[in-house]
Formats: structure tokens, C-alpha cells, sequence
């Protein structure tokens, strides 16, 4: 058993996880997240620890930055969109088990207060910003690294807030240019 509450949207994510862990769940009920599911999220981080597994979408993102905006600590865990992906359906409730379990062994914990063991310049020298293909250069790069897709902005944020080391930042970008990214 997971000893740390699992956070996710709805009826169907809860499904998807109880096929692939042995793991209690919270439902925000989709991006109207009301005070007092809040207050379970916060119980639940102070009690066992929280790991917020949502969609990776735009609404699936605004659930998990207004937990963690309320509910600091919390672990965060991210399937890639092509694992979550059905006939143009995005959501937890449509990946594999297997892709749930992977998620959840590459669980980030935020750092409050972190530095940045990475700059801008990073970024830009590895062609994940202005660069022609930078987008899916940050996509492969989010997956590589289990932190999720995001804009330029948003992704030198979260290698800060997890701390991803230089080396790791290495590998990943050695993985995708050998894949011809």
C-alpha cells in the first residue's frame, strides 16, 4: 500500500489507480476545487502525505498548482500525455497500470525556497527555448525526466522546485538527442 494519499480529479482516476496500486484517493471533482476538499488535501498532507496525480492537460495543471499553492509539502507525480492518451481523450483514468506504476516511482517532492541549479541560458544553449523544435524538445525532455510538459517558463520553474540536478539535466538531453530531437 502507498502510504500517501493520491490526489486526483475524479471517479474514474480513482479506477485507474485502484487497478495499478494498492492506494487510497482524493477527488477534487475537476478544476471547481471547493474549500472544503481543500481541507481533506491539507488533513491528508499532514497526516500521511499527499501526491497529486492529474491530467496532463491545461485543467489538469490548474488543479495541481491551486493544491500546491494551498497545501504546501505535497509530492507531485506526472504520466506523459501520450500514456494518457485515448482516441483524443487526455486523462489519468485512460493510462496503463504499468504507466500509473511509473508515475508514481518517479514521485517530485517541491522544494520550498529552492535555488536554481539551472539558469535561463541552460535552457536556451539546450534547445528548449527559441529553438525551432523546442516544445517537443520539452516534452521529451518533461517525460524523460517524470515532471511533466510545460512552456519555458513553467519548465525552468519546476527544475528548480524539484531540484534536478545538472547531471540529470545532462542525461535527459543526451537521451533525446540520440532519439534525433
Amino acid at each position: 500500500m502507498i502510504k500517501e494519499v493520491i490526489v486526483v480529479e475524479g471517479r474514474d482516476d480513482t479506477v485507474a489507480i485502484k487497478r495499478a496500486v494498492d492506494a487510497d484517493t482524493i477527488e477534487t471533482g475537476g478544476s471547481a476545487i471547493n474549500a472544503m476538499t481543500i481541507r481533506k488535501i491539507a488533513l491528508a498532507q499532514k497526516r500521511r502525505g499527499v501526491i497529486i496525480l492529474t491530467d496532463p492537460d491545461h485543467a489538469g495543471e490548474r488543479i495541481r498548482k491551486i493544491i500546491a499553492s494551498k497545501v504546501p509539502g505535497c509530492k507531485q507525480a506526472f504520466i506523459p500525455e501520450a500514456e494518457a492518451t485515448h482516441k483524443g481523450d487526455i486523462g489519468v483514468e485512460n493510462a496503463s497500470p504499468e504507466a500509473i506504476r511509473h508515475a508514481l516511482a518517479r514521485v517530485h517532492t517541491t522544494v520550498e525556497g529552492a535555488v536554481p541549479l539551472l539558469d535561463w541560458e541552460d535552457l536556451i544553449n539546450a534547445g528548449l527555448i527559441t529553438h525551432p523544435r523546442a516544445a517537443s524538445r520539452r516534452m521529451a525532455v518533461g517525460n524523460i525526466l517524470g515532471i511533466g510538459y510545460c512552456n519555458g517558463k513553467q519548465l525552468h520553474k519546476r527544475l528548480t522546485m524539484f531540484q534536478i540536478s545538472r547531471e540529470e539535466f545532462a542525461e535527459a538531453l543526451q537521451q533525446i538527442e540520440s532519439e534525433g530531437l
